[in-house]
């Protein structure tokens, strides 16, 4: 007898929908109860999705980059109905007292040691599954706090039972990860039971789970899955690489397979210099099957590979990590500049009026502390640019252009660990006044390190200002899916024929980068020509 049951996806957390993205059955593939069936993850973390019973695969209902939510069907089982009966049957009153002692003797908890002056952290990925081998010293998961992340490793060796974390959760020093049968535990059980003279039958049943959990330790690892390429890597019992979520989803923005990538972390994990370094190699080989193809195999790019220099040798040298967010921004950079067909339109702006009008406005409000920046009023002076030439307020979306009808404005800041885009939002609706205290508000938190996630997303369009630093022009490199970003040099004084004679005017060089596949050279100059017209003469804002 046989029935068909649906695998659904069970409670996931605070997560409306997530994105498959491995399946690990397929059709035809005989499951055991809590193996995984598919790996989904969100924007923050990634978790896969166990069986929650044992059978024959009849039909898979996801596929890649389909989004699930709690209660999707997965697939479709053909659960045995005889197969459970002999295992019941030998189990009355002599299986379960051969039983107990493994289990109390045997089984033990694997608890996470101290974490040092974390009071709790959050389980970003799990590393084994019920049934694994696991040895001492082997990662069991994977935790992270808003500073660092860290491996908790295994302290004893033998066979998991029972998993009792999943991601997303948080755990402290002394909280159980798994219930693990230590080495040795299930012989010493059986011993006794083969000593006892009265049930002497009870070795035949205590042994005979044995070769099952044998067979699906060994099973496990060659099964086949429909997502092979991420199977290469040498992992055992896991088909996801030995990487986080974020590098993870950071292989899979630049089309890379973790699987063919060589981790340099601890026990070879993949971290996200190795994806960078992959990516550089592939790209000096001219190989473009590797960085994810959009290019036929021959037609990527050729260079010559990175020059590997022993600096040493010619005199001292100290070597100094790079900041996580030049890390961070340095991969951003890199694809935004290798990507974006950048064009750079230079133009000046008579900005001596306005400079004028600036330091009148501090000096009246001197006493209440607010200072009014050349920012502030390039911010609002873009704005009103952006609703003459809405193809720069947009984004590429495929072959679709998306314009924006909200104007979020982000602006560079430069901090002691690299530099950081807070964004103003709505800032059409804000004033020069207002405008100038918040983005000095957003300047220091990002100067103190304490920016938040959404205080840095959903910009629009952005401005890089050197004023105060120096240079005539530069190339801003876009910061994507954006299109357009305002670079702004100093200002200097400059001799301006007025027909008649030359005036001393206040000049400030604006350099605009912008998205050549989304904007025409000629439309770039209108916008930096309107743009300087605006700030020649502000009362132009008001029309």
């Amino acid at each position: 007898m046989s029935n068909i049951v649906e695998i659904k996806v069970p409670d996931i957390g605070d997560f409306d929908a997530v994105e498959v993205i491995e399946v690990l059955v397929a059709v035809g593939d005989t499951i055991e109860a809590e193996q995984s069936l598919i790996t989904v993850e969100s924007d923050k973390a990634s978790m896969e999705i166990p069986a929650s019973q044992g059978g024959v695969v009849k039909a898979l209902k996801v596929k890649l980059g389909d989004k699930v939510t709690e209660g999707s069907v997965i697939l479709e089982v053909e659960a045995s109905g005889a197969a459970p009966a002999p295992a019941a049957a030998p189990a009355p009153a002599k299986a379960e007292p051969a039983a107990a002692p493994a289990a109390a003797g045997g089984t033990q908890p694997v608890v996470v040691p101290d974490i040092g002056d974390f009071d709790t952290v959050e389980v970003i990925e799990v590393l084994v599954a019920a049934g694994d081998t696991i040895q001492a010293e082997q990662s069991l998961i994977t935790v992270e706090s808003d500073k660092a992340s860290m491996e908790i490793p295994a302290s004893v060796s033998g066979v998991v039972k029972e998993v009792l974390v999943k991601v997303g959760d948080k755990v402290s020093q002394g909280t159980k990860i798994l219930m693990v049968e230590a080495a040795g535990g299930a012989p010493q059980a059986a011993v006794p039971a083969a000593a006892a003279p009265a049930p002497a039958p009870a070795p035949e049943p205590a042994s005979a789970p044995a070769p099952a959990a044998s067979s699906m330790a060994s099973s496990a690892p060659e099964r086949t899955s429909p997502t092979a390429s991420f199977a290469e890597a040498d992992v055992p019992l896991r088909n996801l690489p030995h990487a986080s979520p974020s590098v993870r989803r950071f292989a899979r923005e630049l089309g890379v397979n973790l699987a063919q990538v060589i981790g340099s972390g601890p026990k070879n994990r993949i971290t996200a210099d190795d994806v960078r370094a992959y990516v550089k190699q592939a790209l000096a080989t001219g190989g473009a099957s590797p960085v994810g193809s959009t290019l036929p195999a021959g037609e990527g790019f050729s260079v010559l590979g990175w020059p590997k220099v022993d600096f040493a040798k010619f005199g001292a040298i100290e070597a100094k990590p790079l900041p996580r967010i030049k890390k961070i921004s340095g991969a951003n950079l890199h694809r935004n500049w290798v990507m974006i067909p950048h064009v750079t339109n230079n133009d000046v702006a008579d900005i001596t009026e306005l400079e004028a009008l600036r330091q009148q406005l501090n000096a009246e409000n001197k006493k209440s502390g607010a200072k009014v920046t050349m920012l502030a009023f390039l911010i609002k002076a873009v704005v009103a640019a952006l609703k003459k030439f809405p193809e720069f307020n947009a984004s590429l979306d495929g072959d679709n252009l998306v314009l924006k009808r909200y104007f979020h404005i982000g602006f560079a800041a430069d901090t002691p660990n690299g530099l950081v885009v807070p964004v103003i939002r709505d800032a059409d609706k804000k004033g020069v006044m207002e405008l100038a205290a918040e983005t000095a508000e957003l300047a220091g938190l990002a100067r103190e390190g304490k920016l938040s996630p959404s205080q840095m997303q959903g910009g629009c369009f952005s401005i890089s200002s050197l004023g105060g630093i120096g240079g005539t022009d530069f190339t801003p490199i876009i910061n994507a899916p954006e299109v357009a970003i305002l670079g702004v040099s100093r200002s200097a004084m400059q001799p301006v024929w007025d027909g008649q004679d030359f005036q001393p005017r206040l000049m400030l060089p604006l350099s605009l980068s912008y998205d050549h596949r989304v904007i025409d050279g000629a439309a770039a100059a209108r916008f930096n020509a309107y743009l300087a017209s605006l700030l020649a003469d502000f009362r132009r804002i008001i029309l």
